[in-house]
Protein backbone atom coordinates (compact mmCIF):
# COMPACT_ATOMS: atom_id res chain seq x y z
CA UNK A 1 0.00 0.00 0.00
CA UNK A 2 1.05 3.83 -0.51
CA UNK A 3 1.21 6.08 1.94
CA UNK A 4 -2.36 7.12 1.70
CA UNK A 5 -5.74 5.44 2.85
CA UNK A 6 -7.80 4.22 0.56
CA UNK A 7 -11.70 6.20 -0.67
CA UNK A 8 -14.95 5.24 1.31
CA UNK A 9 -16.17 5.68 5.09
CA UNK A 10 -13.96 8.14 6.21
CA UNK A 11 -12.81 7.44 9.73
CA UNK A 12 -14.68 9.38 11.97
CA UNK A 13 -18.01 8.17 10.35
CA UNK A 14 -16.30 4.57 11.10
CA UNK A 15 -15.23 4.93 15.01
CA UNK A 16 -16.92 8.22 16.29
CA UNK A 17 -16.15 7.42 19.70
CA UNK A 18 -12.75 7.49 19.18
CA UNK A 19 -10.25 10.21 19.76
CA UNK A 20 -8.15 11.98 18.01
CA UNK A 21 -8.35 11.40 14.49
CA UNK A 22 -4.74 10.33 14.18
CA UNK A 23 -6.01 7.19 16.20
CA UNK A 24 -8.94 6.48 14.40
CA UNK A 25 -6.44 6.42 11.11
CA UNK A 26 -4.58 4.16 12.24
CA UNK A 27 -7.45 1.77 12.77
CA UNK A 28 -8.17 2.12 9.62
CA UNK A 29 -5.04 1.58 8.59
CA UNK A 30 -5.11 -1.45 10.62
CA UNK A 31 -7.74 -2.44 8.98
CA UNK A 32 -7.01 -2.67 5.17
CA UNK A 33 -3.53 -4.18 6.38
CA UNK A 34 -4.97 -7.17 8.17
CA UNK A 35 -7.41 -7.53 5.76
CA UNK A 36 -4.19 -7.48 3.19
CA UNK A 37 -2.02 -9.62 4.58
CA UNK A 38 -3.29 -11.19 7.90
CA UNK A 39 -2.70 -10.16 11.64
CA UNK A 40 0.53 -12.03 11.78
CA UNK A 41 1.90 -11.12 8.29
CA UNK A 42 1.31 -7.36 8.84
CA UNK A 43 3.78 -5.15 10.76
CA UNK A 44 3.49 -1.88 12.49
CA UNK A 45 5.49 -0.16 10.03
CA UNK A 46 3.28 -1.35 7.46
CA UNK A 47 0.39 0.35 9.17
CA UNK A 48 1.90 3.07 10.24
CA UNK A 49 2.58 3.71 6.18
CA UNK A 50 -0.83 3.01 5.00
CA UNK A 51 -1.72 5.72 7.29
CA UNK A 52 1.07 8.32 6.20
CA UNK A 53 2.66 7.89 9.21
CA UNK A 54 6.12 7.31 11.07
CA UNK A 55 6.73 4.31 12.65
CA UNK A 56 6.57 6.05 16.52
CA UNK A 57 3.61 8.01 15.82
CA UNK A 58 1.43 4.22 15.92
CA UNK A 59 2.85 3.91 19.74
CA UNK A 60 1.33 6.90 20.74
CA UNK A 61 -2.25 5.74 20.12
CA UNK A 62 -1.66 2.22 20.36
CA UNK A 63 1.06 0.59 22.68
CA UNK A 64 1.44 -2.93 20.12
CA UNK A 65 -0.48 -4.11 16.78
CA UNK A 66 -2.64 -6.36 19.56
CA UNK A 67 -3.92 -3.41 20.67
CA UNK A 68 -5.02 -1.93 17.92
CA UNK A 69 -6.56 -4.96 16.77
CA UNK A 70 -8.17 -5.17 20.22
CA UNK A 71 -10.06 -1.54 19.52
CA UNK A 72 -11.16 -2.33 15.91
CA UNK A 73 -12.76 -5.56 17.34
CA UNK A 74 -14.19 -3.86 20.29
CA UNK A 75 -15.57 -1.30 18.45
CA UNK A 76 -17.16 -4.00 16.12
CA UNK A 77 -18.66 -5.69 18.51
CA UNK A 78 -20.04 -2.80 20.63
CA UNK A 79 -21.62 -1.22 17.00
CA UNK A 80 -23.03 -4.77 16.07
CA UNK A 81 -24.67 -4.98 19.95
CA UNK A 82 -25.81 -2.17 19.67
CA UNK A 83 -27.71 -2.45 16.42
CA UNK A 84 -29.00 -5.81 17.53
CA UNK A 85 -30.41 -3.65 20.55
CA UNK A 86 -32.12 -1.17 18.79
CA UNK A 87 -34.03 -3.49 16.51
CA UNK A 88 -35.52 -5.10 19.28
CA UNK A 89 -36.29 -2.17 21.29
CA UNK A 90 -38.14 -0.50 18.39
CA UNK A 91 -39.79 -3.35 16.60
CA UNK A 92 -43.44 -4.15 17.38
CA UNK A 93 -43.11 -7.96 18.43
CA UNK A 94 -40.83 -10.58 17.98
CA UNK A 95 -41.44 -11.22 13.68
CA UNK A 96 -40.70 -7.68 13.12
CA UNK A 97 -38.20 -7.21 15.78
CA UNK A 98 -36.52 -10.29 14.14
CA UNK A 99 -36.68 -9.47 10.57
CA UNK A 100 -35.06 -5.68 11.48
CA UNK A 101 -32.21 -7.40 13.39
CA UNK A 102 -31.41 -9.61 10.75
CA UNK A 103 -31.41 -6.82 7.84
CA UNK A 104 -29.79 -4.73 10.04
CA UNK A 105 -27.20 -7.11 10.82
CA UNK A 106 -26.59 -8.16 7.29
CA UNK A 107 -26.34 -4.90 5.77
CA UNK A 108 -23.27 -3.68 8.36
CA UNK A 109 -21.43 -6.83 7.43
CA UNK A 110 -21.61 -6.02 4.09
CA UNK A 111 -21.38 -2.38 3.84
CA UNK A 112 -18.33 -2.26 6.41
CA UNK A 113 -17.35 -5.71 4.90
CA UNK A 114 -13.36 -5.28 5.43
CA UNK A 115 -14.06 -4.07 8.52
CA UNK A 116 -16.39 -7.00 9.68
CA UNK A 117 -13.96 -9.66 8.40
CA UNK A 118 -11.19 -8.29 10.40
CA UNK A 119 -13.59 -7.80 13.09
CA UNK A 120 -14.92 -11.22 13.11
CA UNK A 121 -12.20 -13.97 11.72
CA UNK A 122 -8.65 -12.25 13.67
CA UNK A 123 -10.29 -13.12 17.07
CA UNK A 124 -8.11 -15.52 17.55
CA UNK A 125 -5.07 -13.23 17.35
CA UNK A 126 -6.25 -11.45 20.06
CA UNK A 127 -4.05 -12.00 23.44
CA UNK A 128 -6.13 -13.68 26.64
CA UNK A 129 -7.20 -10.72 28.53
CA UNK A 130 -8.66 -8.80 25.62
CA UNK A 131 -9.88 -12.21 23.52
CA UNK A 132 -12.41 -12.60 27.01
CA UNK A 133 -13.39 -8.61 26.54
CA UNK A 134 -14.36 -9.24 23.37
CA UNK A 135 -15.53 -12.76 23.62
CA UNK A 136 -18.50 -11.70 26.48
CA UNK A 137 -19.89 -8.60 23.72
CA UNK A 138 -20.19 -11.55 21.28
CA UNK A 139 -22.48 -13.22 24.19
CA UNK A 140 -23.95 -10.82 25.12
CA UNK A 141 -25.52 -10.44 20.52
CA UNK A 142 -26.00 -14.03 20.94
CA UNK A 143 -28.18 -14.23 24.19
CA UNK A 144 -30.23 -11.40 22.83
CA UNK A 145 -30.67 -13.32 19.84
CA UNK A 146 -31.63 -16.40 22.11
CA UNK A 147 -33.88 -14.27 24.15
CA UNK A 148 -35.75 -13.02 20.81
CA UNK A 149 -36.00 -16.68 19.24
CA UNK A 150 -37.80 -17.72 22.84
CA UNK A 151 -40.28 -14.92 22.81
CA UNK A 152 -41.48 -15.61 19.07
CA UNK A 153 -41.47 -19.86 19.97
CA UNK A 154 -43.19 -18.52 23.36
CA UNK A 155 -45.74 -16.96 21.41
CA UNK A 156 -46.45 -19.27 18.77
CA UNK A 157 -44.74 -17.62 15.77
CA UNK A 158 -41.43 -19.78 15.37
CA UNK A 159 -41.19 -23.25 15.39
CA UNK A 160 -37.57 -24.40 16.60
CA UNK A 161 -36.17 -27.07 18.79
CA UNK A 162 -33.41 -25.40 20.45
CA UNK A 163 -32.99 -21.51 20.17
CA UNK A 164 -29.81 -21.61 21.44
CA UNK A 165 -28.43 -23.26 18.02
CA UNK A 166 -30.86 -21.12 16.66
CA UNK A 167 -29.73 -17.90 17.31
CA UNK A 168 -26.50 -19.19 16.23
CA UNK A 169 -27.64 -20.04 12.73
CA UNK A 170 -29.24 -16.22 12.44
CA UNK A 171 -25.78 -14.49 13.12
CA UNK A 172 -23.63 -16.88 11.76
CA UNK A 173 -25.87 -15.69 8.31
CA UNK A 174 -24.75 -12.44 8.93
CA UNK A 175 -21.09 -12.79 10.14
CA UNK A 176 -20.52 -14.91 7.28
CA UNK A 177 -21.29 -12.28 4.63
CA UNK A 178 -18.07 -10.05 5.57
CA UNK A 179 -16.42 -13.65 4.17
CA UNK A 180 -17.34 -12.88 0.74
CA UNK A 181 -19.21 -9.67 0.20
CA UNK A 182 -17.41 -7.38 -1.73
CA UNK A 183 -18.42 -4.11 -3.18
CA UNK A 184 -18.76 -6.19 -7.30
CA UNK A 185 -21.42 -8.28 -5.68
CA UNK A 186 -24.28 -8.76 -7.33
CA UNK A 187 -26.57 -7.39 -4.73
CA UNK A 188 -26.31 -3.88 -2.51
CA UNK A 189 -26.15 -4.43 1.07
CA UNK A 190 -29.93 -3.49 1.61
CA UNK A 191 -31.13 -6.09 -1.62
CA UNK A 192 -29.00 -8.57 0.36
CA UNK A 193 -30.07 -7.92 4.19
CA UNK A 194 -33.77 -7.97 2.46
CA UNK A 195 -33.61 -11.18 1.01
CA UNK A 196 -31.64 -12.25 4.34
CA UNK A 197 -34.60 -11.24 6.85
CA UNK A 198 -36.85 -13.01 4.39
CA UNK A 199 -34.73 -16.42 4.98
CA UNK A 200 -34.04 -15.97 8.13
CA UNK A 201 -37.75 -15.55 8.96
CA UNK A 202 -38.94 -18.50 6.61
CA UNK A 203 -35.75 -20.44 8.63
CA UNK A 204 -37.59 -19.83 12.06
CA UNK A 205 -40.76 -21.37 10.51
CA UNK A 206 -42.34 -17.56 10.90
CA UNK A 207 -42.84 -17.35 7.09
CA UNK A 208 -47.06 -17.71 7.59
CA UNK A 209 -46.56 -14.89 10.09
CA UNK A 210 -44.42 -12.49 8.45
CA UNK A 211 -45.98 -9.04 8.27
CA UNK A 212 -45.26 -7.42 4.60
CA UNK A 213 -42.64 -5.25 4.58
Amino acid sequence: MSGSLPAGPQPADLWPEVQPDAARRLMLAGVESFARRGYHATTTRDIAAAAGMSPAALYVHFPSKAALLFAISRSGHEQALSLVQRAQDDAAGPVEAMRELVEQFTAWHARRHTIARVVQYELGALPEQEYAVVASLRRDIEELVRTLVERGRDEGLFTVGDPHTAARAVLSLGVDVARWYTDRARQTPDELAKEYGDLTLQMLGAAHHSPPR
